[in-house]
């Protein structure tokens, strides 16, 4: 019963709640209407990634059987048939993608250039170094663009610059415990591991997480995001972030963890409890608490 489930990896579909951020933080969460619009984006986005996870297991297969963890996945350890999991993933693909472009053919058109991406990342992008972690970090932006697509904003520049460097800190922090991970046989599961290094990646990790702390904290003391939401107290959410970005690293350095960002979060009960404050904390500053204070 558990099979499907791990071949769909329904387990990262949290990776697309970023469809939501735009709903949240435009004001229209409690809108019954747009919220069930980006629901059912947040379905379609994540059947389509499903689509492009089989593929993506099928293509590496043969490295997958090398890994200390991949090697249990479904295709990798032969409890799917690979006849099977071909045909799941193009049935999910069209599917998804035809939904799509019936509800919402902008939104149509995100999905395709998402799955498009994705197929390009598992053929050739995930073998050249840096642009392999850029790559993932399109695709996290790609996710918010069809959530601003779904609900008719613009996406404000703030989140997607956030975006960005948060999505490169997890995809930097993946790449290093990989590496630590596997030691000598990295190069065997992952082509592009050959080029990096723990110390190239802790110089990029240092870079990116400094980046992403000084985005979110002048995004939320700027006077664009005062004037919109109308209070100057989005900045006590800073401590959140601060703590979850802090949290990551204690446990990408001292518990050797970080291979799956998604997997993390639900697994440490300490994020997952941090997460769920700064999204309240968000949720109650911007719509109960929207009083400017000069």
């Amino acid at each position: 019963m558990k099979t499907l489930p791990q071949l769909l990896r329904v387990r990262q579909w949290n990776k697309n709640l970023f469809i939501f951020a735009p709903l949240v933080f435009s004001k229209r969460l409690f809108e019954s209407q747009s919220f069930l619009e980006v629901l059912v984006g947040f379905f379609l986005f994540s059947l389509a990634s499903s689509s492009i996870y089989i593929f993506n297991d099928i293509i590496d297969i043969e490295n997958d059987r090398q890994h200390p963890e991949k090697r249990h996945r479904p295709i990798a350890s032969g409890k799917i048939s690979l006849k099977f999991a071909i045909s799941l993933s193009i049935f999910l693909g069209l599917g998804s993608l035809l939904v799509s472009s019936y509800i919402n053919f902008t939104f149509g058109l995100i999905v395709l250039g998402y799955m498009i991406l994705n197929i390009l990342y598992s053929i050739i992008l995930k073998n050249i170094v840096i642009l392999d972690v850029m790559t993932i970090s399109a695709g996290f932006v790609l996710r918010v663009i069809a959530g601003a697509e779904i609900v008719e904003v613009y996406p404000s520049s703030w989140i997607i610059i956030c975006t960005i460097l948060l999505s490169l800190f997890l995809g930097f922090s993946k790449r290093r415990h990989e590496l630590v991970l596997l030691t000598d046989k990295s190069n065997n599961h992952r082509e592009v591991l050959k080029h990096y290094s723990s110390y190239f990646l802790d110089q990029m990790i240092v870079l990116v997480t400094a980046a992403t702390v000084m985005s979110y904290m002048l995004y939320t003391v700027s006077e664009e995001t005062v004037k919109f939401f109308g209070t100057r107290h989005l900045v006590w959410t800073v401590p959140f972030v601060l703590y979850g970005i802090f949290r990551y690293l204690f446990l990408i350095h001292q518990k050797k963890e970080g291979g799956d960002p998604s997997e993390v979060v639900f697994r440490d009960r300490t994020m997952l409890v941090n997460v769920l404050l700064w999204v309240i904390s968000c949720i109650i500053i911007i719509y109960f608490r929207g009083r400017y204070s000069g």
